[in-house]
């Protein structure tokens, strides 16, 4: 950041002195004022907060339960990827790979969302992608399931309104005891406060069946995100996942810290860990993976 700054000024004085060092000083000063709106450009971006890095900032559904309250923009391609272990607290423990989910923009607004997964062990995944396996099951399955949809941002941060979005998507099962498919909807919201934190909610509602029985499921969700440095983020969030009209009524809740590094612009990896807050949850989950966009 500080060589930037000093190659900037560098810059738009350069041509000011070789000016000066031929002794043409009015010439020197009228080239130099062309320099002059690169000067104000930095200092009110600087002024602001605002940094090349936060015009266009890497921002992946997987970083936490919570969505991202973006949407990868047109032409955009982002491709998502994961590895979650959950340490269930009395079935088998769960290894949930690949987590693919692929984002891409068909405008600034609309994405398209296609994903795959494959599950092992006595329960599901902690992925942002997929809110409807928290749910220990008795024994140890194989599973994998597909998963389709669109994600729309509704409204820009004003003042009090947030920056929010939706996500309509669906899941079929490829492979594994289960062949119903279940039906997503969710809303995505946050603000950013004290000018470079960043505070999201998110509530989905997801239309599914166990064994014959259909219910609902309530995932609610909040985290902050704090950045600590040019390329490092912090996070601490907290989801839970609430059933209605299952015949065994379920409330898995959850507390999750996490660290995402960007190693360019495009590029970004992290890690999640997270502990049960009561005996419906899992013991504890370690999430790894990355974001890369095109």
């Amino acid at each position: 950041m500080i060589f930037r700054t000093f190659a900037i000024v560098c810059l738009s004085r350069l041509p000011l002195v070789l000016a000066l060092l031929c002794g043409n000083v009015a010439v020197g000063q009228e080239i130099g004022e062309l320099f002059e709106p690169l000067d104000d450009l930095w200092l009110s971006r600087q002024d602001r907060g605002e940094t090349e890095r936060d015009d266009d900032e890497l921002e992946t559904d997987r970083d936490s339960f919570t969505p991202a309250t973006s949407t990868v923009g047109t032409g955009r391609f982002l491709f998502e990827s994961s590895y979650s272990f959950i340490d269930n607290r009395s079935t088998d423990s769960t290894h949930s790979f690949p987590e693919i989910l692929t984002r891409t923009g068909l405008t600034e607004r609309i994405e398209l969302r296609l994903g795959w997964n494959y599950e092992v062990g006595g329960g599901g995944t902690v992925s942002g992608g997929d809110s409807g396996g928290l749910l220990e099951e008795p024994g140890s399955n194989k599973e994998s399931q597909m998963l389709y949809g669109f994600k729309v941002a509704l409204t820009e941060q004003d003042t009090w309104i947030p920056k929010s979005a939706c996500i309509v998507q669906g899941t079929t099962p490829t492979s594994g005891p289960e062949t119903a498919s279940d039906f997503q909807l969710g809303y995505v919201f946050g603000w950013k406060i004290f000018e470079d934190w960043q505070l999201d909610s998110s509530l989905r509602y997801v239309a599914t069946k166990e064994e014959g029985d259909h219910f609902n499921d309530w995932a609610p969700s909040v985290v902050l995100k704090v950045p600590v440095a040019e390329q490092w983020n912090l996070h601490a969030e907290y989801f839970g996942l609430f059933t209605d009209g299952r015949a065994e009524s379920r409330a898995p809740q959850y507390f999750s810290p996490g660290i995402h590094y960007l190693i360019s612009p495009d590029f970004e990896v992290g890690v999640r860990v997270g502990w049960g807050l009561n005996d419906d949850a899992a013991n504890s989950f370690t999430n790894v993976g990355f974001g890369l966009r095109f």
